[in-house]
């Protein structure tokens, strides 16, 4: 048995989990969901019916991760020989900037997608402000750091790497040029076209 199960479908937030999963060498066996068929093991492991879901087996027995952000974290724990975790003088980017994508840059771009924007009133309430003030922040980051935490690649930047590709290939986030350069460079890593190029050719069979 490999040491993780992944359940994933390729058009979905799985693409961020197999990343993480290639960029931390795990050893693992996917399991793809078929929306209208999701298999009960998935639905026991995930009563919400989302993917991605990893099921770590784990000497100790089996451990169900769930949400994206957490899966590239667990699995930079549980693979520290990739050496994709912050040292000490990196852990508060790496934790803030983490959080930031799975909060309020995703929370932006999806609000966008629905054609939401909160009013100024609601901006105190809704938790990524609006989506300009996102923007703002994130692009101001990159513009000073190539990567999350600072010079060196971790998996911080598989999520944030994978929030900001997501929202310029749907046309959501303008190419703004440290957002661009940044997605290139996540681009260029041997994970990531390794996970994207099994998720691309996912989906090309089920075009057919």
């Amino acid at each position: 048995m490999a040491d993780y199960t992944f359940f994933t479908n390729p058009m979905s937030r799985g693409q961020i989990a197999r990343w993480a999963l290639h960029e931390a060498g795990a050893d693992y066996e996917q399991v793809l969901v078929d929306w209208k068929d999701k298999p009960a093991a998935f639905l026991d492991a995930n009563p919400m019916a989302k993917v991605p879901t990893l099921i770590h087996h784990a000497d100790d027995g089996d451990r169900v991760i769930t949400e994206a952000a957490a899966i590239c974290l667990y699995l930079a724990e549980m693979n520290p020989e990739a050496h994709l975790l912050p040292n000490d003088g990196e852990m508060a980017d790496y934790y803030r900037w983490t959080f930031f994508a799975s909060g309020p840059i995703e929370q932006a771009i999806t609000s966008r997608a629905l054609k939401f924007e909160p009013t100024p009133q609601q901006e105190m309430m809704a938790g990524w402000g609006s989506f300009e003030r996102t923007l703002a922040a994130i692009e101001e980051k990159l513009a000073e750091d190539d990567w999350v935490c600072g010079t060196r690649f971790t998996m911080a930047d598989v999520y944030v790497g994978s929030a900001i590709d997501w929202g310029m290939t749907f046309g959501i986030i303008p190419p703004l040029p440290p957002l661009v350069a940044y997605a290139e460079r996540c681009q260029e890593r041997p994970a990531y076209r390794e996970a994207k190029g099994i998720d691309g050719k996912l989906i090309e069979e089920m075009k057919k």
